[in-house]
């Protein structure tokens, strides 16, 4: 059985690599896309991961199997389409933080289609792991729709990172309202504070979760703040842990490096996400953050992502100071 499938977009993030001798700015070509760095990272983390999605049959497709493959996660759910890949160009400001550009009208993600899937791949998964992104277009929609439905109908634990990008929906209330539609299926959610505000029109944390946990089956939210730190939720209890001080050069997949920290912790010490202690949360969120603040400090989403040694010593160095 596998640990963790997720289903969705994995693209190219090109990302700023300073100036030309003419002044021009220069761009490395670093794949990415939030199910796939989040897959990447877990199997660096010896979890044994799958991707379902779509790749454009050409030079930067073949570059993201590769990239999978090389990582250890099983591409066998992936698709090849005549539209070429989706294409994110990354602008950083002087803090870190980053937006996107999108070639992608259409991209080559949003061509997986129902009939693309495997359904006993799916139902062969302890976690299942889907973004929004997939919902933004026919046929992935409706691929996405099904194999949640698959799923369910086979007890998988669904975990769900909305990741929203405003720009890649025709209107903010279609985009709402298949932002909430997943929400109905997911176990374990994480959003950031710009979502959460999006999804539950605050961005206090304590009113926010509320709704969400009164409104859908939840049984365990993350709120992600940015440097300041996270949120662990329940619906009994909300428990917060600072982000650790460093210099961030690159934020891109800190908030998958997060989540796929998470996962990891709830698969590697079997913790029941239903009935979480507050020493069981303070761990994610530790283990969570660590990850997020290494990812920040190095370029690129899947390239910075650390392996199970790193990331444990990176840790036990934060602990001594």
């Amino acid at each position: 059985m596998v640990d963790v499938t997720a289903l969705g977009e994995i693209l190219v993030d090109f990302t700023p690599n300073g100036v030309s001798e003419h002044g021009n700015p220069v761009y490395a070509a670093n794949p990415g896309g939030a199910p796939g760095n989040l897959l990447v990272a877990l199997s660096r983390l010896s979890k044994e991961t799958s991707f379902i999605g779509c790749v454009g049959n050409d030079q930067f497709g073949n570059m993201l199997e590769d990239t999978l493959y090389n990582n250890g996660v099983s591409t066998s759910g992936m698709v090849y389409s005549d539209i070429h890949t989706t294409l994110a160009f990354v602008h950083i400001d002087e803090s870190g933080d980053r937006s996107f550009s999108f070639c992608r009208n259409p991209g080559a993600d949003t061509m997986l289609s129902k009939d693309d899937l495997k359904p006993e791949s799916i139902a062969q998964t302890k976690i299942f792991h889907v973004g929004s992104i997939s919902m933004t277009n026919e046929p992935s929609r409706k691929a996405t729709r099904t194999a949640l439905k698959v799923a369910k109908e086979n007890g998988v634990t669904i975990s769900y990172d909305p990741n929203l990008r405003r720009d890649l929906w025709d209107s903010l209330e279609g985009a709402k309202e298949r932002i909430v539609e997943l929400l109905y299926y997911a176990d374990i959610v994480k959003l950031s504070e710009e979502e959460l505000e999006f999804i539950a029109g605050t961005n206090e944390v304590e009113k926010g979760a509320k709704l969400i946990f009164q409104q859908y089956n939840v049984a365990l939210l993350f709120i992600t703040a940015g440097s300041t730190g996270s949120y662990c939720c329940n619906k009994h209890v909300i428990l917060f842990k600072p982000g650790l001080s460093i210099k961030a050069i690159d934020t891109t997949g800190c908030g998958d490096a997060f989540f796929a920290g998470v996962l990891y912790k709830i698969l590697e010490n079997n913790m029941s996400y239903q009935n979480i202690s507050e020493k069981e949360m303070s761990e994610l969120l530790l283990f969570g953050n660590a990850m997020g603040a290494y990812v920040a400090q190095k370029q690129g989403g899947i390239p910075a992502l650390p392996n199970l040694n790193e990331i444990n010593k990176y840790i036990s160095e934060v602990k001594e100071e």
